[in-house]
């Protein structure tokens, strides 16, 4: 996409979803800045960020002022990835992909883009529906399928968040700064991400072979070391499971500041991906809180002792960790087991390691660490007491 790019007015009111005669009004009016009556790619996307925004309720004047101060530039750049193909039927992209409406309506709300409004899709859709067909025709379950296209959005939705994020943080508001005219500003971000944006798909690439080649090892490694039977059922693991918090975090906030809370968790969270071991991964991170997995007990539970000596200071952190069975789903897991080993962890003082007697068993031979018993704790949520036991490095 070009800034200078001339199309016609016609098409910059189809581009923006409004009428032509709206288009000039908004430029004589110089709610979209137009250059000698010339219109171009750049301010129909303009136009279509005012058209939006007026739905939201803003008034002319107020876009006016936002469009004066640059503050809709980045907006500009979504033209870029604008998707220009043509709207198909559901009932046909049905017959050309193979999948029935139903199926098709159920990955569509996955992807956040449901087809209750628009009964069509575009024939971008189509071809992306096609390659989830090829999958599902390959062998998948079509359970398996619907979870991986939702991990799939989850995760490309949370990159992209952070990319336009970022540009608004690091390039957008330095623009705004230094007054940089409007037209100026939304050219300049939109050659950013046109040289920038070829780039994602080749380095998604890398890191999905690279994190594939791993998580087959680390399946393989499983099923050797794992005995026969110890799987509760389709879809359910036996894992051990791993919470990491920070002990006293919300009045350490409120006494610190947030700028500090935030450097702390960004050490915590750092430290945690960077220290480890091969086997273990981490599910996922709120706030201050962080999940582990890991198929070895004993290696995680060496792991959480030898972390905590890292942090001698306040907020401090505490771990809890649990051996049992969970649902895997969306790449995430669930059960009564993660519930329990989240219990745990709420028990647990700062500095403290606390593990149940499943994860002790598989330790109590470790001449590094020492198990101190403090007996079945009554654990929120279930109905008999769970003996948990306190981990340590030997006096």
């Amino acid at each position: 996409m070009s800034g200078e790019e001339r199309i016609s007015l016609n098409e910059a009111a189809r581009r923006a979803g409004v009428s032509p005669a709206t288009l000039t009004r908004w430029a004589d009016a110089k709610i979209v800045p137009v250059r000698k009556g010339r219109w171009t790619p750049v301010s129909a996307a303009q136009a279509r960020v005012v058209a939006r925004m007026r739905e939201r309720g803003h008034s002319l004047e107020e876009l006016k002022q936002a469009g004066r101060d640059g503050k809709l530039a980045f907006g500009f750049s979504e033209e870029f990835f604008a998707d220009r193909g043509e709207g198909v039927p559901i009932s046909e992209a049905s017959e050309q992909t193979g999948l029935a409406e139903a199926l098709i309506e159920r990955i569509m709300v996955v992807l956040g883009t449901p087809t209750g409004r628009e009964r069509s899709l575009s024939t971008v859709d189509v071809e992306a529906l096609r390659l989830i067909n090829r999958v599902s025709e390959a062998g998948l379950p079509i359970e398996a399928v619907l979870q991986l296209v939702r991990v799939y959005a989850q995760s490309v939705r949370r990159i992209a968040d952070a990319e336009v994020r970022l540009y608004h943080l690091y390039v957008h508001e330095p623009m705004i700064r230094d007054g940089l005219g409007a037209l100026e500003m939304a050219q300049e971000l939109a050659e950013i991400v046109e040289t920038t944006s070829p780039m994602s798909p080749p380095l998604f690439e890398y890191l999905h072979d690279r994190y594939v080649r791993y998580f087959i090892e680390q399946d393989t490694v499983g099923h050797v070391e794992i005995e026969v039977g110890d799987d509760d059922g389709l879809g359910q693991v036996r894992i051990t499971i791993c919470f990491i918090d920070l002990t006293g975090f919300t009045r350490f906030t409120e006494e610190e500041g947030d700028a500090e809370a935030f450097s702390v968790i960004e050490r915590f969270t750092e430290t945690v991906e960077a220290t480890l071991p091969p086997e273990a991964n981490i599910v996922k991170s709120i706030g201050d809180e962080v999940m582990v997995v890991s198929p070895d007990p004993g290696t995680l539970v060496e792991w959480a002792v030898g972390f905590l000596a890292l942090f001698p200071d306040r907020p401090k952190p505490r771990v809890g960790i649990h051996y049992g069975s969970a649902v895997f789903r969306d790449g995430d897991y669930f059960g009564g087991q993660i519930n329990l080993a989240h219990r745990v962890v709420n028990r647990a003082l700062g500095g403290e390691v606390l593990v149940t007697d499943r994860v002790a068993d598989s330790i109590e031979d470790h001449e590094d660490l020492t198990l101190d018993g403090i007996g079945a704790v009554e654990l929120k949520g279930f109905p008999e007491p769970t003996p948990l036991f306190l981990v340590r490095v030997p006096d």
